[in-house]
């Protein structure tokens, strides 16, 4: 293992041959509000989402279920080389086999940051963990949303990451699960930028109503890093 140190005295992270540390998951780690209960992390990959979010709040606990073994058995390796091994479980499943693998309405967060494209659009990169953090050729929005809503107590929320160009069809399946789209920040590189990301989060049973948040810019008109973008990496720490 090759752990860095992600900010002066913060978590110790590998990706373990898998994708780097990407900004997508930091900004859904931010973006995501933990509370005192029962979290889970689906397509968790090498943990990063619930490393920084078990790292932000001590009463967290978090179930994190990784299709590839290999990738679950590196988040297992940098949740214990953090000393968070008692406070997060990693299960080595499918997410379409959420009825066997999660226990109905335990969890009061719900976390993902899933592939982006559906299959067959575009390459396919010939590693195996690239290939299905890119690719929904084994793990759809819809697969997402039908674990969510199974494992989500009422009241819970689910916070995810994805394109904007597929606003529509996440609020379209969080309604049709009983789940409330209630907040949604863009992400732009600048202001005069068209969204890359979205962030969203749905509650299970919640009333109508979406609070759309001030856009998440990541560089000033000069350039530089946003005040914002800095706060969320550490920068000011370093």
């Amino acid at each position: 293992m090759a752990f860095c140190e992600l900010w002066p005295s913060g978590p110790i992270f590998d990706p373990g041959g898998g994708f780097p540390l990407g900004m997508d998951s930091v900004l859904l780690a931010d973006f995501a509000r933990p509370g005192r209960g029962q979290g889970v992390e689906l397509c968790c990959g090498s943990g990063a989402v619930s490393l920084l979010l078990l790292w932000r709040a001590p009463s967290l606990r978090m179930d994190c279920v990784e299709l590839l073994s290999s990738s679950a058995r590196c988040a297992g390796d940098n949740f214990a080389a953090n000393g968070l091994a008692a406070r997060a479980r990693v299960i080595n499943g499918d997410i379409r086999d959420h009825r066997r693998l999660l226990r109905a309405g335990e969890y009061s967060l719900a976390v993902c940051n899933p592939p982006y494209f559906p299959a067959g659009s575009g390459r396919s990169s010939p590693d195996p963990a690239r290939a299905l953090a890119r690719s929904e050729a084994e793990c759809t929005l819809s697969d997402v949303l039908d674990a969510a809503s199974w494992a989500l107590k009422s009241g819970g929320a689910l916070a995810l990451v994805h394109r904007p160009e597929r606003l529509a069809e996440i609020f379209e399946g969080m309604r049709a699960r009983s789940m409330e789209p209630k907040r949604l920040r863009l992400v732009q590189h600048t202001a005069a930028s068209t969204p890359s990301l979205a962030l969203v989060e749905g509650r299970r049973g919640g009333a109508p109503g979406l609070r759309v948040e001030p856009t998440l810019l990541l560089r000033d008109g000069d350039g530089a890093e946003s005040g914002e973008y800095r706060r969320i990496y550490h920068m000011e720490e370093r």
